[in-house]
């Protein structure tokens, strides 16, 4: 018998992006359920590139701290040409400044999906393994989804919303009919967990040159493990999943060039890459994010990380015209942000990607004579760690374009509307230690001590439960990073971008942004 399930948001699919997005509902008190045909989180590693920003999320549900320690940050590079190192950079604290996480964390996607299941599990809520998604139908009051569970009885959950979150074939994606616009690099490329004894020390990332090719060891958590990424020539004829492992250690021995042991072999796999995205993010009630909705290039380690972000930017609007105090014309926002950054990102990872594997003449010059003897001082350069460390950690993501940005009064600042929040510290903490409630938050910075309580006791009455009010020194640091030397105020949607900032504090400002840019309804309170 078809028996019917009943929530507010389904969302399809318990990798990376899927649990992430349920964490970020929990959050909210949103209820749902989520479901996936496998029978477990993956035991597999996959990506295993952590970035500043997705841990500044996961310190807000307290796994940041967890997840570095499980993991292992990328402290060197190591450029190897021929067998010999030819430039080694210190990655250590390559963010020091911008972040409470100035590093990349070498963390395996099968770790970050038990992190976030536990999660789920340890705040009463489970996924529905071994679920397979059949088909959807949507109106203009709701969603039904139609599934087979692991019984093999068909079932149907109604839900408001429902999101994709099942990956680059994804079904829920066909079944709306959107789009997957892109190309293929005309490649093969192959990963492999292993471990390896060689000369080199196991602290680094190694990354060998070569004209016409890619080869990078990865360290990982353990005793010598390491991540190797590497691709075939074009000329190789064999389709993913007919290469044996010999054929990949050969590759790794030819390329390397070097006197290595790999042994212990974890998991490998071979793939062609592709770099494609929706054309947009939704259809009606119904959502796409992570894989479903864009793929690309390994270059820069992006792919869950942009995933997890998605639903960080999903989340806090549902819960607020779930709870009826937005209407749905805030989740255009959601396609409107996500689709601008899917392509700047798919564009970025290509360029990296050319940089680093094209076999052209000229750009394999590039790469093995003239970027190992400059490499460490463009690293030492403030200018260009200050564009790199921001692009590749994606703390420099922004929505300036978005229409939840209000640009009037942020042309005073350096930073603008739109900006994700910047990081400093406030009597020797992140400031993000103040900005974890899933709210709305303004931030006071002030260079006078004045009284400020009737000002917080009348949002706080106006705008219960919805609205956090931060009373901050304006020191040095804080001028520093708003490019600003007297009062202002900030005003944080509930992922911490910036709604707009102000040189006066004013409630009327909050009430036209809340009013006007997020279509708060009070009435309904």
């Amino acid at each position: 018998m078809d028996q019917t399930i009943n929530t507010d948001v389904v969302v399809i699919g318990a990798g990376p992006s899927g649990l992430s997005l349920a964490t970020q509902l929990i959050r909210y008190g949103v209820d749902f359920v989520i479901v996936e045909k496998n029978e477990g989180v993956t035991p597999f590693s996959k990506a295993i590139g952590v970035q500043a920003r997705t841990l500044e999320i996961y310190e807000q549900i307290d796994l940041a701290q967890r997840a570095v320690e499980q993991g292992a940050i990328a402290g060197k590079a190591r450029m190897v040409v021929g067998g010999e190192v030819r430039a080694e950079i210190d990655l250590s604290n390559i963010g020091q400044g911008l972040s409470a996480y100035p590093y990349m964390l070498l963390l395996e996607q099968s770790k970050n999906e038990q992190l976030l299941y536990e999660y789920l599990r340890n705040r009463g809520k489970d996924v529905l393994w071994k679920t397979e998604f059949k088909s959807l139908s949507q109106t203009d009051h709701g969603v039904a989804a139609q599934i087979v569970n692991a019984a093999g009885s068909s079932q149907t959950i109604e839900a408001k919303y429902l999101v994709g979150c099942d990956g680059a074939k994804s079904l829920v994606r066909h079944a709306l009919g959107l789009e997957f616009q892109g190309s293929t690099v005309e490649r093969m490329f192959f990963v492999a967990d292993v471990q390896v004894d060689w000369k080199f020390s196991h602290d680094a990332l190694h990354v060998c040159l070569s004209p016409d090719s890619l080869l990078a060891f990865f360290p990982l958590k353990g005793n010598d493990r390491y991540r190797i990424v590497g691709s075939f020539p074009e000329e190789f004829a064999k389709e993913e999943g007919e290469v044996l492992y010999e054929e990949i250690e050969r590759r790794i021995q030819e390329e390397a060039k070097l006197d290595l042991d790999i042994h212990d072999v974890d998991w490998f796999s071979t793939y062609k890459v592709h770099t494609r995205h929706v054309n947009k993010f939704s259809e009606g009630r119904c959502f796409l994010a992570g894989d479903s909705a864009h793929i690309h290039t390994p270059a820069g380690g992006q792919g869950m990380n942009t995933g997890i972000q998605d639903g960080y930017n999903l989340a806090w609007k549902l819960a607020l015209i779930l709870e009826g105090k937005a209407p749905e014309q805030l989740l255009d926002t959601y396609n409107e942000e996500r689709l601008e950054n899917a392509k700047n990102l798919t564009r970025t990872t290509d360029r990296v990607f050319q940089f680093m594997a094209s076999p052209e003449w000229f750009l394999a010059f590039l790469r093995i004579n003239v970027l190992p003897p400059i490499a460490n001082f463009l690293v030492g350069l403030d200018s260009v760690r200050n564009f790199v460390f921001p692009l590749i950690s994606q703390i420099g993501i922004n929505y300036r374009h978005g229409t939840l940005s209000q640009h009037a009064g942020d042309e005073n600042f350096t930073i603008k509307a739109g900006d994700r929040m910047p990081y400093f510290l406030v009597d020797g903490r992140s400031v993000f230690d103040k900005l974890r409630a899933p709210r709305f938050h303004l931030l006071v910075f002030s260079t006078e001590k004045i009284d400020y309580r009737s000002l917080q006791a009348d949002l706080e009455s106006e705008y219960p439960g919805l609205l956090d009010f931060h009373e901050i020194a304006l020191s040095p640091e804080v001028a520093e990073a708003f490019g600003r030397d007297e009062s202002f105020s900030v005003f944080l949607r509930p992922d911490n971008y910036i709604g707009f900032l102000s040189t006066e504090v004013l409630s009327a400002a909050i009430r036209t942004y809340l009013n006007n840019f997020v279509g708060y309804q009070r009435h309904q309170l």
